[in-house]
């Protein structure tokens, strides 16, 4: 059992993340700003059950405080509605700095595409500098199209070896070095 939570609010320059997983009698909390050093704490307890218990409890408790569902990399195995979400915010944000008009308007769609792809930003986000030019939107989805076009992976017969395909996949950790290195 284990969840990937993300909090994004750009203006008041949060970019964390907090994921939980349950072993055995141990709860393994992870927790920083995403694209950094995760701190670390193991809570060992009386049971399987207990760890699951504490585990819903610090769930609950972040979902209360805005954390949201998400997950620490985007490849092709990603529910396809979350790539599709994904680009419809990319497509909202692009007018946006075509026309250089960081309204609130773009702030939410950024924060909301931030929460899906979660993203590394720097220790200081200016939401006004995380897409430069509709270039660097265009190409971010670009990448995210690549992972729609990916084929889902197929059955090959045993003596058809030929008839098997290699699947692209792209890693939101890749996406993310790559794309974001000149901020």
């Amino acid at each position: 059992m284990e969840i990937y939570l993300v909090f994004v609010d750009t203006i008041r320059n949060s970019n964390k993340f907090w994921s939980a997983k349950v072993e055995d009698s141990n709860l393994t909390v992870q927790w920083g700003r995403v694209g950094y050093q995760a701190q670390t704490k193991v809570h060992t307890l009386a049971n399987h059950q207990r760890a699951v218990s504490k585990f819903n409890n610090l769930v609950a408790e972040k979902m209360m405080k805005g954390y949201r569902r998400s997950q620490s990399q985007i490849d092709s195995n990603c529910e396809v509605s979350e790539i599709n979400r994904a680009i419809e915010l990319l497509e909202i944000i692009r007018p946006y700095v075509e026309q250089r008009n960081f309204s609130v308007a773009y702030i939410n769609a950024l924060n909301q595409y931030l929460k899906i792809v979660p993203t590394p930003l720097g220790m200081q986000i200016e939401p006004y500098r995380v897409y430069r030019s509709v270039e660097d939107i265009d190409y971010q989805m670009e990448l995210l199209n690549s992972l729609l076009a990916t084929p889902a992976p197929q059955a090959v017969a045993v003596d058809a070896p030929e008839a098997a395909t290699e699947l692209n996949v792209v890693s939101l950790k890749t996406i993310s070095k790559n794309f974001w290195r000149h901020l």
